[in-house]
């Protein structure tokens, strides 16, 4: 019986020296208790859902600082998204109390401390989108767990305001806009308060984003608001110089939100859009899916940050020497357009469907406008140059999404490198291209079996879901998302994606502003996979000969 009661005590005595944990943690507002999660032997996860980094925001303001709470808050759930249109965009979830964020600690057999911060922005166009991401039974897409336990990092992911009440703006100082950015600043500037008690080191913070978070992450490195905060910074797939990512012409959509609400357009439009019911102004800020190859759908993304005077100084391409000490990743997807110019020309997806050789001039001429007709036929000549006389329909497919690929992605995400290379200080800069296949191209699926990697198949391989999920991959699948991670988490810890903790299949040279040199990310990858000049005719195309076209008139 002795010896019984020894091997318990023994056992217990293992279980708590393995099962470190933060327990309750001290922060500016107060105490709070999160989830300690075993992972494997030795390995467990501190989870904290939930917590509030600034107050309920007020309408069209600027986030404040939380005004605290007494007790210990139990920070175990995700708390709503913002308020925001749903999917079918026929209605609308979330809160107008959201910004709140939530952190992933990895734990060995003692308490964590000094870790690397990877900071996790959500993409969504700015007008839907969550922290915790889409949930499929309780598997929600933006778990940092995978990443934090893998690459030995602390994962923050935060909330912050989409559509009408993040983004409107009547383009002068009685509805600046902006308010979605700020509250991502506001959350980043908690984190570099805060993080030192997760065991975290707020000297050494990554932001990572993907979309219209890979875009604003590239903002906040930009604004002179997050000076000295942003060690390194990852934009998938969105970076500030996307076409989409400024509203250069914000009071005209103002002025559509306020009509469709019963306001006034005049100078009384301000006042009367702050009293207006949240939901009707959430509403009201909807996108028009009404798309052909004239009217291309990226047009239709009207709520987007603006150039303000305060968190955006200038214009984007003016501000990379803010970003000068940031160590930058910046890459695109193989076919990031395709989401995009199937809503434009849905034929591109069809086996039985033609797609004109039409619909590739109507689409150039649609992103060529303002150089007219020059325009359209120096792009045409300039995408059909290696067709042939006689171009095949997934040569005319192809080159649909490589058109809606480069100009919405890739073209402006090259410039990002460039300026952030050639302004570069002491930070250092990487380009990459993601071509892993998309899981569902194939005879009997949506897709052709030619597709690439789609806008945002990128996500679940960042984020592990072949590891979380094993029986909705295969092996293959487990290894591009091992590299993802190690090079992901190697960068946060670094500033380096080959050095850190992690095994990498091949060594990703610097981007510089002579080289070019990008890594092709999928899961066979090997040395011959180190390239350069990413389509360099293209970028070339759209960054120097067609800004520098004479439009004639007659």
């Amino acid at each position: 019986m002795a010896m019984l009661w020894i091997l318990a005590a023994i056992a217990g005595y293992l279980h708590a020296a393995s099962a470190a944990s933060l327990g309750v943690v001290t922060t500016e507002g107060g105490q709070v208790k999160g989830e300690n999660v075993r992972i494997r032997f030795g390995r467990y996860m501190d989870v904290f859902k939930g917590i509030p980094f600034a107050d309920a925001p007020g309408r069209f303001e600027k986030p404040k600082r939380h005004t605290g709470w007494d007790g210990i808050l139990k920070t175990t759930k995700y708390q709503p998204r913002c308020l925001q249109l749903n999917f079918l965009l026929t209605d609308v979830m979330g809160s107008e109390d959201c910004l709140y964020l939530n952190i992933w600690v990895p734990q060995g057999k003692t308490v964590s401390s000094n870790l690397p911060v990877m900071v996790w922005i959500y993409g969504g166009g700015f007008l839907v989108g969550g922290s915790m991401g889409a949930n499929f039974l309780d598997n929600y897409l933006y778990s940092g767990q995978e990443i934090a336990d893998r690459g030995d990092v602390i994962v923050v992911t935060l909330g912050y305001r989409v559509g009408s009440l993040g983004f409107l703006s009547t383009g002068a100082t009685d509805l600046p806009g902006n308010y979605g950015l700020w509250d991502q600043q506001a959350a980043i500037a908690w984190v570099y308060r805060n993080i030192r008690s997760f065991g975290g080191n707020p000297s050494n913070i990554t932001l990572f984003g993907e979309s219209a978070g890979g875009a604003s992450v590239s903002f906040q490195t930009l604004t002179p608001h997050n000076k000295g905060m942003v060690k390194r910074a990852i934009s998938q797939s969105g970076v500030a110089l996307c076409p989409w990512a400024i509203n250069k012409n914000p009071r005209k959509f103002a002025e559509e939100v306020a009509v469709k609400v019963g306001c006034p357009t005049d100078s009384r439009m301000a006042v009367c859009l702050k009293m207006t019911d949240p939901v009707k102004l959430t509403m009201a800020g909807s996108i028009s899916l009404d798309a052909s190859p004239d009217n291309p759908i990226v047009y239709n993304l009207l709520l987007s940050p603006v150039v303000d005077g305060d968190f955006l100084p200038d214009q984007p391409h003016n501000l990379f020497h803010n970003a000068a000490d940031i160590d930058y990743i910046a890459g695109v997807n193989d076919m990031d357009g395709h989401l995009f110019t199937a809503v434009d020309v849905p034929s591109i997806n069809s086996n039985l469907l033609e797609t004109p050789v039409e619909n590739v001039r109507k689409l150039l001429a649609a992103y060529t406008k303002e150089k007219g007709q020059v325009g359209a036929d120096n792009a045409y000549s300039t995408y059909v140059a290696d067709w042939g006389t006689n171009p095949s329909q997934e040569t005319i497919k192809k080159t649909v999404i490589a058109i809606g690929t480069d100009y919405i992605f890739l073209v402006p995400t090259q410039a990002a490198l460039y300026l952030h290379a050639s302004h570069a200080k002491s930070g250092r800069t990487y380009s990459y291209l993601f071509s892993e296949p998309n899981r569902m191209g194939g005879l009997l699926t949506p897709y052709p079996g030619w597709m690439g990697a789609d806008h945002a198949d990128d996500l679940q391989y960042v984020f592990g879901k072949p590891f979380t999920t094993p029986l909705g991959y295969w092996p293959s699948h487990r290894d591009v998302s091992g590299y993802m991670i190690a090079y992901w988490t190697n960068f946060a810890r670094t500033g380096d994606p080959n050095n850190g903790e992690s095994a990498v299949p091949v060594a990703w040279p610097q981007f510089t502003s002579a080289g070019h040199q990008y890594v092709d990310i999928h899961s066979d990858m090997n040395a011959n996979y180190v390239r350069d000049k990413m389509r360099m005719s293209f970028v070339t195309f759209w960054t120097s000969i067609l800004p520098n076209l004479t439009v004639k008139y007659e």
